[in-house]
């Protein structure tokens, strides 16, 4: 699934450019022109990241930034910010208004593209395309293949659609606790409206899917909190 990308930018010609080329590179953009319609757009769907404008009309992307940081949906969503200020404090105010990379006014599209692709390797790891390799599980985003090193016999897993997606952000979120919650916003979507133990089923399911190779134990239950996938499982899942 594409990476969608939320462009904050009021000037056309730049939310274009911006557009075209990361629709070249496989994201899927969306634009608004102030913060306002970005807030509103956000209502709908999360973005995967933001590429946010620090002049903006009506409202700036720093106040606009900060609201963001300070709402319990979307302050985990990465921002970079993209402006003609140079200044070091400049850079500085947009840092601390929770930017997670800075880029200025005149800017290369392949260096903005690079950011971006960074940004989500550090923040949004399961929504890149390198293959993700944990004990003897492999999976490759782009082939959507996954196998298990077995001795000398490389031995393909079939998964689902979702079953696949919740491995991929698993196994590129390993040894962290997730909630059910947290679960259904990265793996479903926060715009898709399921019952919190869907992921229980998901899971079973997943489990069943990994037992013949014997990493079914990977997948732990934390009682109270969630799941996790460990590289030292315990034999209780």
């Amino acid at each position: 699934m594409a990476s969608s990308i939320l462009i904050v930018e009021d000037e056309p010609s730049i939310a274009e450019l911006i557009s075209v080329n990361l629709s070249h590179e496989g994201f899927l953009p969306v634009r608004a022109f102030q913060a306002d319609q970005a807030a509103m757009l956000m209502k709908e769907v999360l973005p995967d990241l933001i590429v946010l404008d620090w002049m903006l009309p009506g409202k700036s992307g720093i106040q606009f930034a900060k609201e963001i940081r300070s709402n319990e949906r979307t302050k985990d969503i990465p921002i970079i910010f993209l402006t003609a200020r140079t200044e070091e404090m400049d850079k500085i105010a947009g840092l601390d208004a929770g930017a997670d990379d800075y880029l200025t006014k005149p800017f290369s599209p392949k260096e903005l593209i690079a950011r971006i692709r960074a940004v989500l390797r550090r923040k949004s790891p399961q929504l890149t395309d390198e293959v993700i390799e944990i004990n003897a599980l492999k999976l490759d985003p782009t082939t959507h293949r996954v196998t298990c090193q077995n001795d000398d016999e490389t031995i393909k897993i079939d998964l689902g659609p979702t079953e696949f997606r919740l491995l991929r952000f698993l196994m590129a979120n390993p040894e962290r606790v997730h909630a059910r919650g947290q679960l259904l916003d990265k793996v479903w979507g926060d715009h898709v409206f399921v019952e919190e133990r869907t992921v229980d089923v998901h899971i079973k399911r997943l489990r069943a899917a990994l037992a013949p190779v014997g990493c079914e134990t990977m997948i732990e239950t934390v009682r109270g909190s969630g799941y996790r996938l460990t590289r030292n499982p315990s034999t209780v899942v």
